[in-house]
């Protein structure tokens, strides 16, 4: 398992807005503090919504969109449906430190996708 940062996608989105983070062929570069993380989708599970009992221990945990796909997970907006279990999740990016880079003027490019800050724990599947 390795440790990583969640970027909810909100403050992704406001953060290239206004300049302050690229993204870029799955690169996401935070431009005042020159750091890089290689970034892939991911959600926080917020909460069970449904009164089920949470037998996977997902609530409160980051994992990879892809990972809860392979688990037969339903994603729908900030919905999530998981056999009998519904839950409110928080879609977002997971990013892996790759260093640091020199601060940069760069402008965004205009096919760069949006996302916004934040941290999440990270568990078993990779991230």
């Amino acid at each position: 398992m390795r440790n990583g940062v969640f970027f909810p996608q909100a403050a992704l989105d406001e953060w290239i807005v206004d300049g302050s983070a690229e993204l870029q062929d799955g690169q996401l570069t935070l431009l005042a503090e020159g750091k890089r993380y290689r970034i892939g989708e991911a959600l926080r599970i917020l909460r069970e919504v449904g009164g089920g009992e949470d037998a996977q221990h997902l609530v409160g945990r980051v994992k990879t969109r892809a990972y809860l796909e392979q688990l037969g997970a339903e994603i729908v907006h900030a919905s999530m449906l998981l056999g009998e279990l519904a839950y409110d999740i928080e879609p977002g990016w997971v990013g892996i430190p790759e260093g640091t880079t020199p601060r940069s003027t760069t402008p965004l490019s205009a096919d760069a996708p949006s996302a916004s800050p934040g941290r999440g724990r990270n568990d078993d599947d990779g991230t």
